[in-house]
């Protein structure tokens, strides 16, 4: 008898680094994450489905971003390149260790040169090439569900403008049917974050950038269901009115010293108002033709992987992610204790790491029946469990990520009472009516969006405000006279303001984990936006622009060549 439903929903996403870097920061970041996550997970997905018919209990989200970068030449050679390089510093580390006898090493090094190897055949043989064609296959055959974002991951509550909003979330929406050939049911909110219809101030007005007097915006919710989609996913503290402390805190200690200037008080609801994170709802006004539903992240479950003190990623027998030996960056360590320093870390041993994975897999298939168990008593009725990650935890920061992971899916279904399924398939069987009111907020520490807008990266928001202001003129501009020029400027502007939009930038200045590169990236965009509207401004007086301009423009295109499918009528009102 099943007490309900269960799925997976990982979110993957990595900024746009084609022709922006290579290593540390850079094209390097892509390759990672195609070899350790990506990859690893098509096998699983693939693998699962060869032993299951039907919804496997993935739902896995593909930022627009990442789809145009997977798919473009310049990764897929650049991967191959790196899958090598990796392969033949496997090869030079075997070598050292055997010379000064240190076998248990040696034996690492094959595994590592062998885990290459293998993505390799994976990538090239099997796939072509095409891990996006791989993921659609899997969707087409009804596998899992692919999910869509806001085309460069806006944080979307903070962008000065509804014209701006409406862009990211209609391109994300139009990228994902170019590479998928469906429409999307649903979409990931960047970071988690919502914000309601208000009368909008700009956090930025008393510097003179964005609206200082009150301005009526649309809720994300009312911008999503333009974009012709039917749900999106929250964290859990919003469905209850608070903001407690977010998922990140444990994994960047900058956020743990910044988070002390911002400490809020945690306001749940009151408990008359009390919703269930088992159930979808309908957020905002349902007067609309399609009203938009919402999916919230269980936080029982959620804790069994997210947590650092108690999570199953942090069991001292599995890879550790920060130490590592060169030429080649491959790490030889376990994690051996949370408080172990990188000299205190001991050698892995891989063949002692299956059994913790049996373990810890079925100790969670029966947490999620426990957890729907009690939902149904409490409830009379069956509810899903919805378990959002970000994608690069497994694999990437969790190297037996991919095999937990495959572990849990092979154990739902039967008598498990846990029935895998999708995010879509289960708002359609549940066909909610219900409407809740929810508050601002994101998956950040504190609930909200201090992450993004502080002291540190408050800079950052004055040169987005500027850029997104003059885009929406030049798309009123386009609107009266358009000259073929005049347009190709046009659309490279908008490239260039949605790659500025990024949320990462600002996360990554919080984190201090990749700052001066995320520093740099905003400079450059916010540069190459001048300079293009500038140009324009020549084109739409006089019809021309200089020869070097028009060089400029083409390496603008060929160094931030994405969504070719763009037009400048994305931010018209």
């Amino acid at each position: 008898m099943a007490n309900g439903y269960f799925s997976f929903v990982l979110h993957s996403h990595l900024p746009y680094v084609i022709s922006h870097g290579q290593w540390p920061h850079g094209m390097d970041w892509l390759n990672e994450a195609a070899a350790e996550t990506y990859l690893p997970l098509v096998e699983t997905f693939r693998k699962t489905a060869a032993r299951v018919r039907g919804r496997i209990g993935v739902t896995i989200g593909i930022t627009p971003i990442l789809a145009e970068q997977l798919a473009d030449d310049r990764f897929k050679h650049s991967f191959v390149e790196y899958l090598d390089i990796k392969i033949s510093a496997a090869g030079e580390n075997r070598e050292q260790f055997e010379q000064v006898g240190d076998e248990h090493k040696a034996g690492l090094a094959t595994m590592w040169r062998d885990f290459y190897r293998h993505q390799q055949r994976l990538f090239t043989d099997e796939l072509g090439g095409d891990i996006i064609g791989a993921l659609r296959r899997l969707q087409d055959d009804e596998v899992i569900e692919i999910i869509t974002c806001a085309a460069t991951h806006g944080y979307l509550p903070l962008l000065g403008r509804d014209e701006c909003v409406r862009a990211q979330l209609k391109l994300g929406a139009d990228t994902y049917r170019r590479h998928f050939g469906t429409s999307p049911a649903g979409t990931w909110l960047p970071e988690c974050a919502y914000r309601p219809s208000y009368e909008w101030v700009s956090p930025l007005a008393e510097e003179g950038y964005g609206p200082s007097e009150p301005v009526r915006r649309k809720g994300v919710e009312q911008l999503v269901g333009e974009a012709g989609i039917k749900y999106f996913i929250i964290d859990s503290h919003l469905l209850k009115g608070g903001r407690p402390i977010g998922v990140y805190i444990d994994r960047f200690e900058a956020l743990q010293k910044l988070w002390q200037q911002f400490e809020q008080t945690y306001t749940p609801r009151a408990e008359s108002e009390q919703y269930s994170p088992y159930l979808p709802y309908l957020v905002g006004d349902t007067s609309h033709q399609d009203p938009v539903a919402f999916f919230t992240r269980d936080p029982a479950s959620g804790l069994q992987v997210w947590s650092g003190e108690h999570g199953y990623p942090g069991d001292g027998m599995f890879l550790d992610f920060h130490k590592k030996h060169f030429p080649g960056g491959h790490r030889y360590w376990r994690v051996t204790s949370a408080d172990a320093d990188l000299a205190d870390k001991l050698e892995y041993e891989p063949g002692r790491v299956d059994e913790i994975l049996e373990s810890q897999s079925s100790h969670f298939v029966e947490l999620l029946a426990g957890i729907l168990a009690g939902h149904k008593n409490d409830a009379g009725g069956e509810g899903m469990i919805t378990a959002p990650y970000d994608t690069e935890l497994f694999g990437h920061w969790w190297f037996e990520g991919p095999r937990w992971l495959e572990k849990v899916l092979a154990g739902l279904g039967g008598n498990s009472g846990v029935t895998p399924t999708t995010c879509a398939d289960f708002l359609e069987r549940t066909n909610p009516a219900e409407v809740v009111g929810l508050p601002e907020g994101s998956w950040g520490e504190g609930g909200f969006h201090y992450i993004w807008l502080n002291d540190w990266n408050r800079w950052t928001w004055r040169h987005i405000y500027q850029c997104e202001d003059r885009m929406c003129q030049v798309a009123r501009d386009l609107t009266q006279k358009s000259s073929e020029p005049s347009h190709r400027v046009a659309c490279q502007l908008g490239r260039e303001l949605l790659l500025l939009e990024s949320s990462d930038w600002q996360f990554l200045i919080s984190t201090w984990s990749a700052r001066d590169y995320a520093e740099a990236r905003v400079a450059l965009h916010a540069e190459n936006f001048e300079r293009l509207y500038t140009m324009f401004g020549h084109l739409e007086r006089d019809g021309s622009s200089s020869d070097a301009d028009w060089k400029f423009l083409e390496h603008c295109e060929q160094s931030d060549k994405v969504f070719k499918e763009l037009e400048p009528s994305l931010w018209l009102p």
